[in-house]
């Protein structure tokens, strides 16, 4: 099969990493692949996923478009780029290049078009251009079946066209990592640490931890709150972090290795206003964490053994500090869930399976329109 892999931008994120296994597992398949990102290719450590590509021989190309005012020449620039050696199969990640990809596909003459939704995002402009953009393609691969919900009740996506793939996780990476020895943050040793790993934007529903911190952090105790990542709130939340003290939070920016963090907390926080299906959390799961989560769109699925001890209604901060508070007096609860979490996911969410899931189904698509 010839596969043309279409996403927003190439940063270090969970879609990110989602169409780099894929293109790298179909390509080692015997599939010929190539990869298109709207956005400017990342320079420096955000580089990973760019550089595995290209390792595995796999075409990267960018329309350099960092900005809306560029989005007709992206159209025109992927229509060239489908045109100049057809694909069997386009399949676009994100909400610009589900947009603009699957327009420019058309144009092009692309046969088989398949649109990939990953979070549940009810913005009303960006639902409309993407129930537009859905209406024109041949099948919407969803995360989970929380956003395939979403597919049908809002973007007003037929049944037939949907089809549920979740994320994969490399397990070995987490399950092996060494913890980090948290004196490396200048805290003690022994200290427990609830872990935020994420984009800092108001989806995440961070002021929720900051309404709870003298629960995950009381001055005085070993709790301590670490929260790792960047983005629109960076600023504002690094004030509120100096006001509290660093032996109680620490913020730090992105990091390229967060096996060790999650390794060594004692617990992932995501009190997410709405999600698709967080790879951050099957990231802690297979550090064999525990995660306390907010029921959005995946929890379900994810938390399907656990789900009364690890998810919580987004409204209810009462019900988000009674499920921490087991897991940060008792190490022993603590592991003995994040084992229950490892193996959930060697079970239900591996790499592999993703890539069988999205292999066959582009074979079926193919078959029937050879019928």
């Amino acid at each position: 099969m010839r596969v043309d892999l279409v996403i927003t931008e190439l940063f270090v994120g969970g879609a990110e990493r989602c169409l780099t296994e894929l293109a790298i597992g179909l390509t080692k398949s015997g599939d010929q692949v190539r990869v298109f990102s709207i956005g400017s290719l990342p320079e420096g450590e955000q580089r990973a996923f760019v550089d595995r590509l290209q390792q595995h021989g796999i075409s990267v190309e960018s329309a350099e478009a960092d900005s809306g005012r560029h989005l007709l020449a992206v159209y025109h620039r992927l229509k060239s780029w489908f045109a100049e050696s057809p694909p069997d199969i386009s399949q676009s990640f994100l909400y610009h290049a589900n947009v603009i990809g699957t327009w420019a596909a058309r144009a092009a003459g692309v046969e088989v078009c398949v649109g990939g939704l990953r979070v549940a995002e009810s913005r009303w402009l960006r639902c409309a251009l993407e129930r537009i953009a859905v209406r024109r393609m041949d099948s919407v691969v969803c995360v989970s079946r929380g956003v395939e919900r979403f597919a049908s009740q809002t973007l007003q996506c037929p049944a037939q066209k949907t089809l549920v793939i979740p994320n994969g996780v490399e397990v070995d990476r987490f399950s092996a990592a060494k913890p980090l020895n948290w004196s490396a943050l200048d805290w003690p040793s022994d200290s427990v640490v609830t872990l935020y790993v994420g984009r800092l934007h108001p989806q995440k529903g961070i002021e929720r931890i900051q309404r709870q911190i003298d629960r995950l952090a009381p001055a005085g105790s070993d709790r301590r709150l670490l929260i790792v990542g960047d983005g629109p709130l960076r600023k504002e939340l690094s004030e509120w972090a100096d006001t509290i003290g660093p032996q109680r939070v620490r913020m730090l920016g992105w990091q390229p290795n967060i096996e060790p963090m999650m390794k060594a907390c004692r617990l992932l926080l995501l009190p997410s206003h709405y999600e698709g299906m967080p790879n951050v959390a099957l990231e802690a799961m297979a550090a064999g964490r525990p995660v306390v989560c907010s029921r959005v769109e995946g929890a379900d699925e994810l938390f399907a053994h656990r789900l009364s001890e690890q998810t919580f209604r987004p409204e209810e901060d009462d019900a988000m500090k009674n499920l921490i508070e087991p897991f940060l007096d008792d190490e022993v609860l603590s592991d003995r869930i994040g084992l229950e979490n490892l193996q959930r996911v060697e079970q239900m969410f591996s790499i592999e399976a993703m890539i069988d899931g999205y292999r066959q189904h582009y074979r079926e698509l193919l078959a029937e329109g050879r019928d």
